[in-house]
């Protein structure tokens, strides 16, 4: 299904007739609407980052719903697209944490291929629907994506934004794992918290204090 160690992981769930089932009947909505990502991206987030390189998540909801946004990875956008509103403000903390420059380029692709699995929770959406398909089946697969990564014994930073991903931090047991929270970059949120939060500095900072190579968030 992914090509890569993943499918060793995920192979209950891979294998469960429930999943088998629900897959499919994902896979007929794209006959029948318009739904996104295109369907070879369904999975890109666990494609460009290996169960084994995994060194930082960060949780988003569902994907982008407008046309062309959507590419498989949370928060992040296809290359040309409009950068998004809570995608200008991680930016925005990005700068003011690490005093990288804004992006221009929504792309999130490097920061994949270094370990940071920029998984959503729900992983299918109708065109201009937001949340339409939250509760269809999507999270029986990505709580297991995250009990998974729990027993990893190397160390995560799970990076929660929002009280939707802070939801998930009832998986995240192991002690040696690192949790960051704060309020969502959306607009309407960022002021109360995500902002000043240092997400980024933090995250490395805790990768090199365990003698992991840190994140270059530098797009």
């Amino acid at each position: 299904m992914i090509g890569n160690d993943w499918d060793n992981e995920l192979s209950i769930i891979w294998n469960s007739k429930y999943f088998q089932k629900f897959y499919q009947s994902v896979l007929n909505l794209y006959e029948r609407k318009t739904i996104y990502p295109a369907k070879e991206n369904i999975f890109a987030a666990l494609k460009l980052t290996p169960y084994k390189d995994v060194k930082v998540v960060i949780v988003g909801q569902d994907p982008y719903h407008g046309e062309g946004q959507a590419h498989g990875l949370s928060f992040s956008v296809q290359d040309h697209v409009k950068i998004p509103p809570s995608l200008k403000n991680i930016f925005k903390e990005l700068h003011d944490d690490l005093n990288i420059p804004i992006s221009n380029n929504g792309n999130l692709t490097s920061w994949a291929k270094q370990g940071v699995l920029l998984l959503n929770a729900v992983l299918t959406v109708e065109k201009d629907k937001p949340a339409s398909h939250q509760g269809i089946g999507w999270e029986l697969l990505t709580d297991y994506i995250i009990k998974k990564l729990n027993t990893k014994n190397t160390p995560i930073v799970f990076i929660l934004w929002g009280n939707f991903a802070r939801s998930k931090k009832k998986y995240i047991t192991n002690p040696i794992h690192y949790i960051i929270e704060s309020p969502h970059p959306s607009p309407f949120s960022a002021n109360h918290g995500f902002f000043n939060s240092h997400p980024f500095s933090k995250t490395n900072e805790f990768l090199k204090s365990k003698k992991i190579a840190p994140i270059n968030w530098n797009l």
